[in-house]
């Protein structure tokens, strides 16, 4: 009999360097997102922090979403939902969050189905400065 074994996640969906990056920018996901997904960069402002966290869940990349997330609020694990699937986020404001700032918001709506089903998540961000780099603070829901 042959034994059954559990992930801890779900596989990751197959996206390359050469793919369309899935925050929606117009760069491949290597020179967008994919960039600061390797360590090779870090994201500049809050806006690109948050895209890069939406595609870190496209990509389920744990590692990342941990390493940008403020200590006081982060997890200890990340537990990805094998029935969702990201489609797609839309950037509908942003405050502060710049090379000059300490802190700033971006609230967006990311898009998904779950199960087959369709679906999206409105919330208002909250980042600020960690040793000198971006992380997500929290969020709250908008209905």
């Amino acid at each position: 009999m042959a034994r059954r074994t559990t992930r801890k996640n779900p596989p990751s969906p197959r996206i390359t360097t050469d793919s369309p990056c899935p925050c929606g920018l117009t760069a491949s996901y290597g020179d967008c997102c994919g960039r600061f997904h390797s360590g090779s960069a870090a994201a500049p402002t809050a806006e690109l922090l948050m895209r890069s966290r939406y595609s870190a869940f496209v990509v389920r990349d744990e590692a990342y979403l941990l390493r940008t997330w403020a200590p006081q609020t982060r997890p200890s694990e990340v537990d990805f939902d094998s029935a969702m699937r990201w489609t797609g986020l839309e950037i509908r404001d942003t405050g502060d969050g710049s090379a000059f700032h300490q802190a700033g918001t971006v609230t967006f709506v990311a898009s998904y189905t779950h199960g087959g089903a369709p679906g999206a998540l409105h919330e208002r961000s909250r980042f600020a400065r960690h040793e000198g780099a971006w992380v997500y603070v929290d969020g709250e829901f908008i209905e």
